[in-house]
């Protein structure tokens, strides 16, 4: 089972965000199923990048302290740590003329009607051209796009007890 996953469910697994739980119990049992690695393209890297450092910012100029500094420097490494492992995250180059192609067709099929963001269409594309079968997003929009395509989505997951930024998930344990 080929998966991706969007930038949303990657900055759960990496930071104390909503759907962390369930972001992390799912990665754990695609791990036990052996359907990892999730495919990163270039895009999601550094989307992802740019995810870490703006929760920096919105919980600065919110008042909140959920993402400080130092955390996101401890999710960067992680992610960069995971994505050179190459166990449970992959590299993955993407033909941009396939890319293109693809995204111009989802975007002419479906965008007047349903409003679709171009990230989710860049993201569903993605997968899309990367023959993947599993699409995980906690955005709405993502995943009736990606059920529109025909992928399937998140099922139901259950919290791995190696809490959370524990990556590598290949070193998680369940007790």
């Amino acid at each position: 089972m080929k998966i991706y996953a969007d930038t949303n469910f990657l900055t759960a697994v990496y930071l104390p965000v909503a759907g962390g739980d369930k972001a992390l119990g799912l990665l754990e049992e695609a791990r036990a199923a052996g359907h990892l690695p999730v495919f990163v393209t270039w895009l999601l890297r550094v989307e992802l990048i740019n995810a870490f450092e703006q929760s920096v910012f919105t919980a600065r100029t919110s008042g909140q302290t959920r993402v400080t500094p130092e955390l996101a420097a401890v999710a960067q490494a992680s992610f960069r740590d995971d994505l050179l492992a190459g166990r449970a995250l992959e590299h993955r180059e993407i033909d941009m003329d396939g890319l293109v192609a693809q995204f111009e067709s989802l975007a002419l099929r479906h965008t007047a009607r349903h409003g679709f963001r171009t990230y989710d269409l860049l993201h569903v594309a993605s997968a899309l051209v990367l023959g993947c079968a599993t699409f995980w997003s906690f955005d709405e929009r993502a995943k009736r796009l990606a059920r529109l395509e025909g992928l399937h989505e998140l099922t139901r997951g259950h919290r791995p007890h190696c809490g959370h930024l524990a990556w590598p998930l290949l070193g998680c344990r369940k007790t």
